[in-house]
């Protein structure tokens, strides 16, 4: 009888969380976190670092906040971008978004 009262009275033996189990679900979820979210976003940093290393004078290209251009000079650090005639402003590099076009691939296609 108090073996039964006993019996009753713990936890069930599958009702539960191990350790393992719980560490292998954080194992699981942290890597769905990485290939949908962390990997992606490595990968189109280093695209935009490549297309940032290939620019050069001559290139269309949009910045961040919207205004479009032709860069003119490139320095160190920044980019001297024509968006008018008479208008040349200087713009980080990091604040480049896209290029439009490259006069390189135009010139090929034409001849």
């Amino acid at each position: 009888m108090i073996k039964m009262i006993a019996q009753a009275a713990s936890p069930a033996s599958g009702g539960g969380f191990s350790a393992a189990s719980l560490f292998a679900q954080m194992a699981l979820i942290f890597g769905a976190f990485y290939f949908f979210f962390i990997a992606p976003q490595k990968k189109k940093q280093k695209a935009h670092e490549k297309m940032l290393s290939e620019l050069q004078s001559g290139d269309e290209v949009i910045t961040t906040g919207g205004i479009y251009g032709t860069i003119t000079n490139v320095k160190d650090d920044r980019f001297v971008v024509k968006v008018s005639d008479t208008t040349k402003i200087e713009v980080g590099k990091a604040f480049i978004q896209s290029v439009m076009k490259k006069p390189e691939a135009e010139e090929k296609k034409s001849s």
